[in-house]
């Protein structure tokens, strides 16, 4: 549910911004609402997984995130789809970080990087036809249906999860649970991202945006000194001096905060500057996701024989050369094959080769009975990698394309009226649409420069990307030294 609703959604935001007539503000929202959500409840679903019993909290999540996609695909206006992405998100929070600590709650360290890597083979399933689905869907005006999916499969995860799975939790007897810390980091992951999010918008110096960041920073100090004096922290800070825990959490916050803007920027490159359908655009990730379903199984067994550092060098590395690949494509060039196809195939090769490994090596970092917090604190940096990147991507993306539209549109000798609805427009982004007020010839150039200024932004955005992954695989150079099995055997001499 969680992997096929992102993937299906990027698709399918050029339908929705048309049919709801979003502006590229609330594009950014629709994604990063339930990123938010996400983001600033993740540890907190983790740890009561952990404390209050993994299947019950699993279960509440799932409930509460069919709640929220039945929500989306009733919305009649972009406020009221980024109130429902809002729902998803809280239902998001409990369900995301139990599926992994169920896995290393019942699986031996020796064989988890196996069973960690069926699961992501198994989630990439769907992230493989989440696009292709959502493009289809939105080809045929029926981009509602992305969230109404959600519905039966939630529906099917219960059965499974009431047949199949029985209850676990680490809560010892008179153990409470961590309320101040939960609160503490609750308030700071919700005031940052909201922060950040709100910033293109409204601009930094805004007081909301000034006083929600504000509120974030002193809430990540108050939450430090509250674990730091918990009896029974909610985030053990001692696990952070665990170099490799602590490495492959930077790694996923730079790797993912790629990804994040990767997937939402390509669907509306296509779209709306290349000339693609939707159905064209959700296949175009295909060879991506089959590379990384493929892979995952194989690279988890390859991981518990050598350790994650190779891969995780190699795996990023793949992933930059392929972003740098994509950023390539020139305007009005619409052969897949020759444009697409060669980055999108090297980005998959190299996400194929990184996350079993890192996904590995999160949860083999910490003790057992850690494993839904360590699951929940990788989530919730990858959640607040994709709402940074975004924000700050987004509000990078939003300048620059205005900035380069309104300079090219200066030497067609418009009219101040003109400029001045050109300037209106390219608030819409990617949906920008030449003013009616311009006459045939000037209307003809201003749409080439509308759509070649997109491309450009795609290509600047696409470098930061790049610039991002290969920071990753130098941080796994520089974080991981051992193979997770000497790291168990050190923990065991202790």
């Amino acid at each position: 549910m969680a992997f096929i609703d992102g993937s299906a959604l990027n698709v399918a935001l050029p339908a929705i911004q048309s049919d709801l007539g979003s502006s590229g503000p609330q594009l950014l929202w629709f994604v990063s609402g339930y990123t938010l959500m996400l983001a600033s409840l993740i540890l907190l679903g983790g740890t009561l997984g952990d404390k209050l019993g993994r299947k019950r909290v699993f279960s509440s999540g799932i409930l509460i995130f069919i709640l929220g996609s039945a929500t989306c695909a009733a919305s009649p206006s972009s406020g009221f789809l980024i109130g429902a992405r809002l729902v998803q998100g809280i239902g998001g929070a409990l369900m995301v970080p139990g599926s992994l600590s169920i896995i290393s709650a019942y699986f031996p360290p020796e064989r988890r990087g196996t069973a960690i890597g069926t699961w992501s083979a198994a989630t990439t399933i769907t992230t493989a036809g989440g696009p292709v689905l959502g493009g289809f869907l939105a080809q045929a005006g029926l981009w509602r249906l992305v969230f109404l999916i959600n519905v039966p499969l939630g529906i099917a995860a219960l059965i499974a999860l009431l047949l199949r799975v029985p209850e676990s939790s680490e809560r010892k007897p008179g153990e409470r649970i961590d309320i101040p810390g939960a609160a503490a980091i609750t308030v700071a992951l919700a005031a940052l991202a909201y922060g950040f999010i709100s910033a293109p918008d409204a601009g930094f110096a805004a007081p909301k945006v000034v006083a929600a960041l504000s509120i974030g920073l002193v809430s990540v100090v108050f939450f430090i000194v509250v674990e730091r004096r918990s009896e029974s922290p909610m985030v053990p800070l001692d696990v952070f001096r665990n170099a490799a825990f602590s490495g492959s959490n930077l790694i996923t916050l730079f790797l993912y905060g790629s990804l994040a803007a990767f997937t939402f920027f390509l669907p509306l490159t296509m779209v709306q500057s290349q000339g693609y359908s939707e159905s064209e655009a959700g296949l175009t990730l295909l060879p991506f996701a089959l590379l990384l379903a493929g892979m995952s199984r194989w690279m988890g067994r390859l991981t518990d024989r050598i350790g994650p550092r190779l891969p995780l060098i190699l795996g990023p590395t793949l992933v930059g050369i392929g972003f740098l690949t994509t950023s390539f494509t020139g305007s009005g060039s619409h052969s897949y094959w020759t444009s697409y196809f060669p980055g999108i195939f090297l980005f998959g090769l190299g996400m194929g080769t990184t996350v079993a490994p890192l996904t590995t090596t999160v949860m083999t970092s910490v003790r057992g009975g850690l494993s839904g917090t360590a699951s929940g604190i990788n989530n919730a940096v990858s959640r607040v990698a994709g709402v940074l990147a975004l924000a700050v991507l987004g509000a990078v993306a939003l300048f620059h394309f205005s900035g380069l539209v309104m300079g090219r549109a200066a030497s067609l000798g418009l009219s101040s009226g003109q400029l001045s609805s050109v300037a209106q427009e390219v608030s819409n982004f990617g949906n920008t649409k030449v003013p009616a007020t311009i006459a045939n010839g000037a209307a003809k150039h201003l749409s080439v420069i509308i759509s070649s200024s997109f491309l450009d932004t795609y290509r600047l955005v696409m470098w930061v990307c790049t610039a991002f992954a290969w920071l990753a695989a130098i941080l796994s150079a520089l974080f991981l030294r051992r193979a997770p099995a000497a790291a168990r055997e050190d923990r065991v001499a202790e």
